[in-house]
């Protein structure tokens, strides 16, 4: 009999099997059921949770499906870190967006692989992966919409298929990794009531604005899983949707893929505080399972699932209908066949952040930069410039790099270390000048001269290679600070895992009184003591986690400090962190500027306070969402302050969510949004500010001038949302973005009749009248004129593309518009193509108000007979 090991890289002939479900020349359905076949009711159970365990009797390894890659892969160790998903849909390229999503399933399988090799099966380190985030950014205020794609369905569509289908790849048998379709459905904010809401809307816009990038995703890119979302829709949590998993998705869509809950939303069904549709936990399991829920992440499943067998709730069957699903997945990525078999196994590990990867997440990253304004064309700046100021929160921030759902880079190149680097024989004068907002400072590594341990500077480590600090340090040293990524490379050598603790000791003796904001933040699990009293602690399975006290300290008067650290997970680190509070960041800010020539003001937001249901509740800002959507006093006092000295300025805005920069707006001549731009983005900003890269980004969201301009936050209604249905006047609209070349429109040929039903097809010459070569993204939308539907869209894209022309070129673009991206969504959310008079604009930007002839943008009519 031939030994089958619990990695199931067999090493024996395919026909010495022990089990019916080993032979590869079965189908995969035949081998599935049979598996399932074998399994106990307990066993079936287990397998229905996120976190798997092992089937050793059966060979079935432990897997955890829990896995993240939404621009790069996350939490699995060092990986190339894209833009953020925001700067995806800003770059309105989706054959760019496809080569990402190869070059990340490229490093996800060669991780994968290897961790396998090394027995390593936990969160983060499997294929199946819950990106993307196609979920309508419907309004600037929800904090996760940095994760998706921007507020036009059909846009997101775009992004999102093609995303996909990269990430799966193109093989008839094995699936790369296995994408997931998220949050399915109606689910765009609050963070901080998620999981009580209940979001009603009409069948029209649920048909016309919430659905069509999942149905894209369903038939299109085939993708294999979709994550139901936390909240309520029409009464039903998303999760025991029966309209929603079974109707839609499986019966309206054919989606044969699993759908896995989000995490711990099957407990919102029964708690009184959240949804409370049932009573029990057995209720719950049930509910979600027979609603087509196939795998929790949670701890719902199991055991409540046996208790709901028991009480006959759910039937076993039920429950086999689910693991057909999921191990059909399984099979699919290659998991239970000889890996010499599975094509992506022959992925080297050296593709990991390679140089291939970085070119691309700085072409991305140039990409996805929108240049919103450039008066005076006092852009592109000179490379002579002597003197250049640098200032601003987000000048030197890392973590502005890379935005939520992140993975680990070895590269942050912020703004000003990419000037730095491409302005060697320049004076760059680098400034704060203030915090991303008056509460919340930013917080530095502690520095070695104030950390002070029994032989010197620094703290006292001792590095454990187990989790949990026990038996006797493997080495003792001095570190100078608590600043550590240990990625690739972890302090203990020949480490067999990624167990391993770090226990710091020693004393805080600062320099300056004052009141102090003292932070940590670390990944997996940690405890802070100060003199030897537990101040916190706290676990971070997810992302590293940031907890922090203010206390006022004595000039040179110490205190003991310890930190605790275990560490599980593929992407350890640790950071002890500080900041005086009150403190002076506006003069030298102005000093620096005074003595330059041209200031360049990095401002925006941050993830440490726009992102997923957090605890920050500062003012503008509501754990996670923002209750504001204009920039942050500070910031603006900084602006203020800088524009009256009269010099040049440039604002870079950093953020994942449209601002209300109205003043900004009006008062200086360039504004570059670069979004949370990736690794490489300090690259991209320079190499755009300096002319090497001509901006080619289009907005992919509205910039609103006020939250008053938009309707209650919790109102899943249109009506007034989005460039389809707003009806004032946008400080920054939809689609808007500079170059530096100047694009001419000329020519459109159409036919002026088409029969319903009939494609619409379109040429229009564009010509780059300037001496700068640059992408120009031809957009063209639909307005239906006559009013036999209610609330019609002022307008809706209906197709585009990115083209490169260069200098004094000429390029002939053609779109073939069918009748189903023209027709209109009636009230019953049915798609109706009706005779009638419908305008078609193509250009560089939306035919809105703002639009002069010097714009080239081209409207013609079009008689639907």
């Amino acid at each position: 009999m031939c030994f089958i090991s619990l990695f199931l890289v067999f090493s024996c002939s395919k026909k010495e099997t022990e089990f019916k479900f080993q032979n590869q020349s079965l189908s995969t359905e035949e081998r599935v059921v049979d598996l399932i076949s074998l399994m106990t009711l307990k066993e079936k159970i287990s397998q229905m949770r996120y976190d798997a365990p092992a089937i050793e009797r059966l060979g079935v390894p432990e897997y955890n499906w829990w896995n993240e890659c939404l621009h790069g892969v996350a939490r699995a160790g060092e990986a190339t870190v894209f833009p953020q998903a925001i700067g995806m849909g800003a770059t309105w390229n989706p054959d760019l967006i496809f080569n990402m999503g190869t070059v990340v399933s490229d490093e996800a399988r060669a991780k994968y692989h290897q961790f396998i090799s090394k027995g390593q099966r936990r969160m983060g380190q499997g294929l199946t992966f819950w990106t993307p985030n196609i979920n309508i950014f419907r309004d600037p205020r929800w904090g996760r919409g940095q994760e998706t794609y921007g507020e036009d369905p059909y846009l997101t569509s775009r992004i999102g298929v093609n995303y996909i289908k990269g990430l799966q790849g193109d093989n008839e048998k094995y699936l790369k990794v296995v994408a997931t379709a998220k949050h399915f459905a109606v689910h765009s904010g609050p963070e901080k009531s998620r999981h009580q809401d209940n979001y009603v809307t009409t069948k029209k816009d649920l048909y016309e604005t919430y659905l069509p990038a999942f149905e894209a995703a369903v038939k299109e890119a085939k993708v294999h899983s979709v994550m139901c979302a936390y909240n309520r829709y029409n009464g039903k949590p998303c999760c025991g949707s029966d309209l929603l998993l079974q109707k839609i998705l499986r019966e309206e869509w054919g989606f044969s893929g699993y759908v896995v809950s989000d995490c711990w939303a099957i407990n919102d069904f029964w708690e009184e505080d959240k949804h409370a549709v049932v009573e029990t936990p057995e209720e719950a399991g049930a509910l979600a399972v027979m609603s087509g829920t196939d795998l929790n992440c949670g701890s719902v499943y199991d055991p409540n699932l046996n208790e709901a067998v028991l009480k006959e709730l759910i039937d076993e069957k039920q429950l086999d209908v689910a693991l057909v699903r999921l191990f059909t997945a399984r099979f699919k990525l290659g998991m239970f066949d000889d890996q010499k078999d599975v094509e992506w196994s022959k992925i080297p590990y050296s593709v990991v952040a390679s140089e291939k990867h970085y070119k691309l997440s700085e072409q991305i990253a140039k990409e996805s930069m929108v240049l919103l304004k450039n008066d005076n064309n006092i852009l592109p700046l000179s490379k002579s410039l002597k003197s250049i100021a640098v200032i601003g929160p987000n000048a030197d921030s890392k973590q502005a790099l890379l935005g939520n759902y992140h993975g680990t880079p070895n590269n942050f190149i912020t703004p000003l270390k990419g000037l730095q680097e491409k302005l060697p024989n320049t004076t760059i004068n680098y400034a704060l000048g203030s915090y991303i907002a008056k509460e919340w400072p930013t917080l530095k590594a502690i520095p070695k001269e104030v950390l002070k341990n029994e032989k010197g500077t620094g703290l006292k480590a001792e590095y454990y290679n187990n989790s949990n600090l026990e038996g006797e340090p493997v080495f003792t040293k001095s570190d100078a600070t608590v600043n550590f990524i240990w990625t690739p490379v972890r302090p203990i050598k020949n480490l067999k895992s990624d167990d391993f603790s770090v226990r710091w000791s020693g004393e805080i003796v600062p320099e300056e009184a004052g009141e102090y904001r003292i932070g940590l933040k670390a990944s997996s699990y940690a405890k802070l003591y100060i003199n030897d009293s537990l101040k916190f602690e706290y676990s971070a399975d997810y992302e590293p986690k940031l907890e922090y006290f203010d206390a006022k300290l004595k000039a040179k008067e110490a205190f003991k400090i310890r930190i605790e650290y275990s560490n599980t997970l593929s992407d350890p680190q640790a950071h002890l962190v500080w900041a005086k509070l009150n403190e002076d960041l506006l003069s030298p800010a102005l000093e620096a500027a005074k003595k330059s020539e041209v200031v360049i003001l990095c401002l925006g937001l941050s993830p440490e306070v726009e992102g997923e249901e957090m605890p920050v509740v500062i003012e503008g800002f509501d754990k996670g969402d923002r209750s504001k959507i204009t920039l942050p006093k500070i910031q603006l006092e900084l602006v203020k302050k800088i524009q009256k000295l009269g010099k040049p300025t440039v604002v870079v805005l950093m953020n994942g969510s449209a601002l209300a920069i109205n003043w900004t707006a009006e008062n200086i001549h360039a504004i570059l949004e670069a979004w949370y731009p990736g690794e490489f983005g300090g690259n991209a900003i320079a190499d755009i500010l300096f002319g090497d890269y001509n901006p080619s980004g289009k907005l992919p969201v509205t910039f609103y001038k006020s939250v008053k301009d938009l309707p209650d936050f919790k109102n899943y209604d249109m009506e007034n949302r989005t460039y389809k249905y707003f009806k004032g006047e946008p400080l920054f609209p939809f689609g808007h973005g500079l170059s530096y070349a100047k694009f001419e429109y000329s020519n459109l040929k159409i036919s002026d009749k088409i029969a319903k039903n009939e494609d619409i097809v379109i040429s229009v010459d564009v010509k780059n009248n300037s001496k700068y070569s640059g992408k120009e993204v031809v957009q063209c939308y639909v307005t239906h004129k006559n009013d036999t539907l209610k609330n019609n869209p002022i307008r809706s894209l209906v197709d585009f593309k990115k083209v490169l022309i260069t200098a004094n070129e000429t390029k002939t673009v053609t779109f073939k518009i069918p009748s189903t991206k023209y027709a209109r969504i009636s009230e019953e959310g049915k798609k109706v193509i009706e005779s009638g008079i419908i305008n078609i604009s193509i250009g560089g930007k939306q035919p809105d108000k703002s639009v002069t002839p010097e714009d080239n943008v081209l409207i013609t009519k079009v008689q639907i007979q």
